[in-house]
């Protein structure tokens, strides 16, 4: 599904959440590594699950067209820093809910991206006839679970050492949902 772009200005930084277009794909492509390496909060390690620009684009694609998907980025001065999906099920038993994912460069935390994609996806979703939606989050990321709560996302239950990180160790993944106001 494709929404209208909203500009923010945050700590004198500019910045516009759109959906995506196909355009992005190989910005994306490149960004999805980068962000990947930058934190321990993701799924994924740098270069895991490599997803190229024909992908993206299918993705991208696929999202524009579809009822129960949603595919944002965030751009500063013309470069996309961050992005989020909603992605929904074809199964009729899970039709009425999305799985909401984000991530934004390192570089530009603290300018609201994150929220603002958060609050752009839950307004869509509001508005759209979904339900519920949904994400994991690894337990020890507390500032992102403190804006999901804030969103109105509740703790639906604990994955135990669901996750094992370069350094060894195994963490708990949070699952959290909100159910529509």
């Amino acid at each position: 599904m494709i929404i209208n772009e909203q500009d923010y200005e945050i700590k004198g930084m500019q910045y516009t959440v759109r959906s995506a277009v196909e355009e992005d794909a190989r910005s994306l492509s490149s960004l999805r590594v980068q962000l990947d390496g930058e934190t321990e909060n993701m799924d994924r390690e740098a270069g895991e699950a490599y997803i190229d620009a024909a992908g993206f684009k299918e993705l991208i694609r696929k999202d524009s067209e579809e009822r129960n998907n949603l595919f944002l980025v965030a751009v500063v001065a013309g470069n996309i820093v961050g992005y989020c999906r909603c992605a929904g099920s074809e199964l009729k038993r899970f039709s009425h809910q999305v799985e909401f994912g984000v991530c934004v460069a390192r570089s530009f935390w603290g300018y609201s991206i994150g929220k603002n994609l958060l609050k752009l996806s839950l307004r869509w979703a509001d508005g759209n006839g979904v339900e519920k939606v949904t994400l994991k989050v690894l337990a020890t990321n507390e500032q992102a679970i403190r804006l999901y709560e804030s969103n109105g996302f509740i703790r639906e239950g604990v994955l135990k050492r669901d996750r094992r990180h370069a350094d060894g160790k195994y963490y708990d993944t949070v699952v959290m949902g909100r159910f529509r106001l």
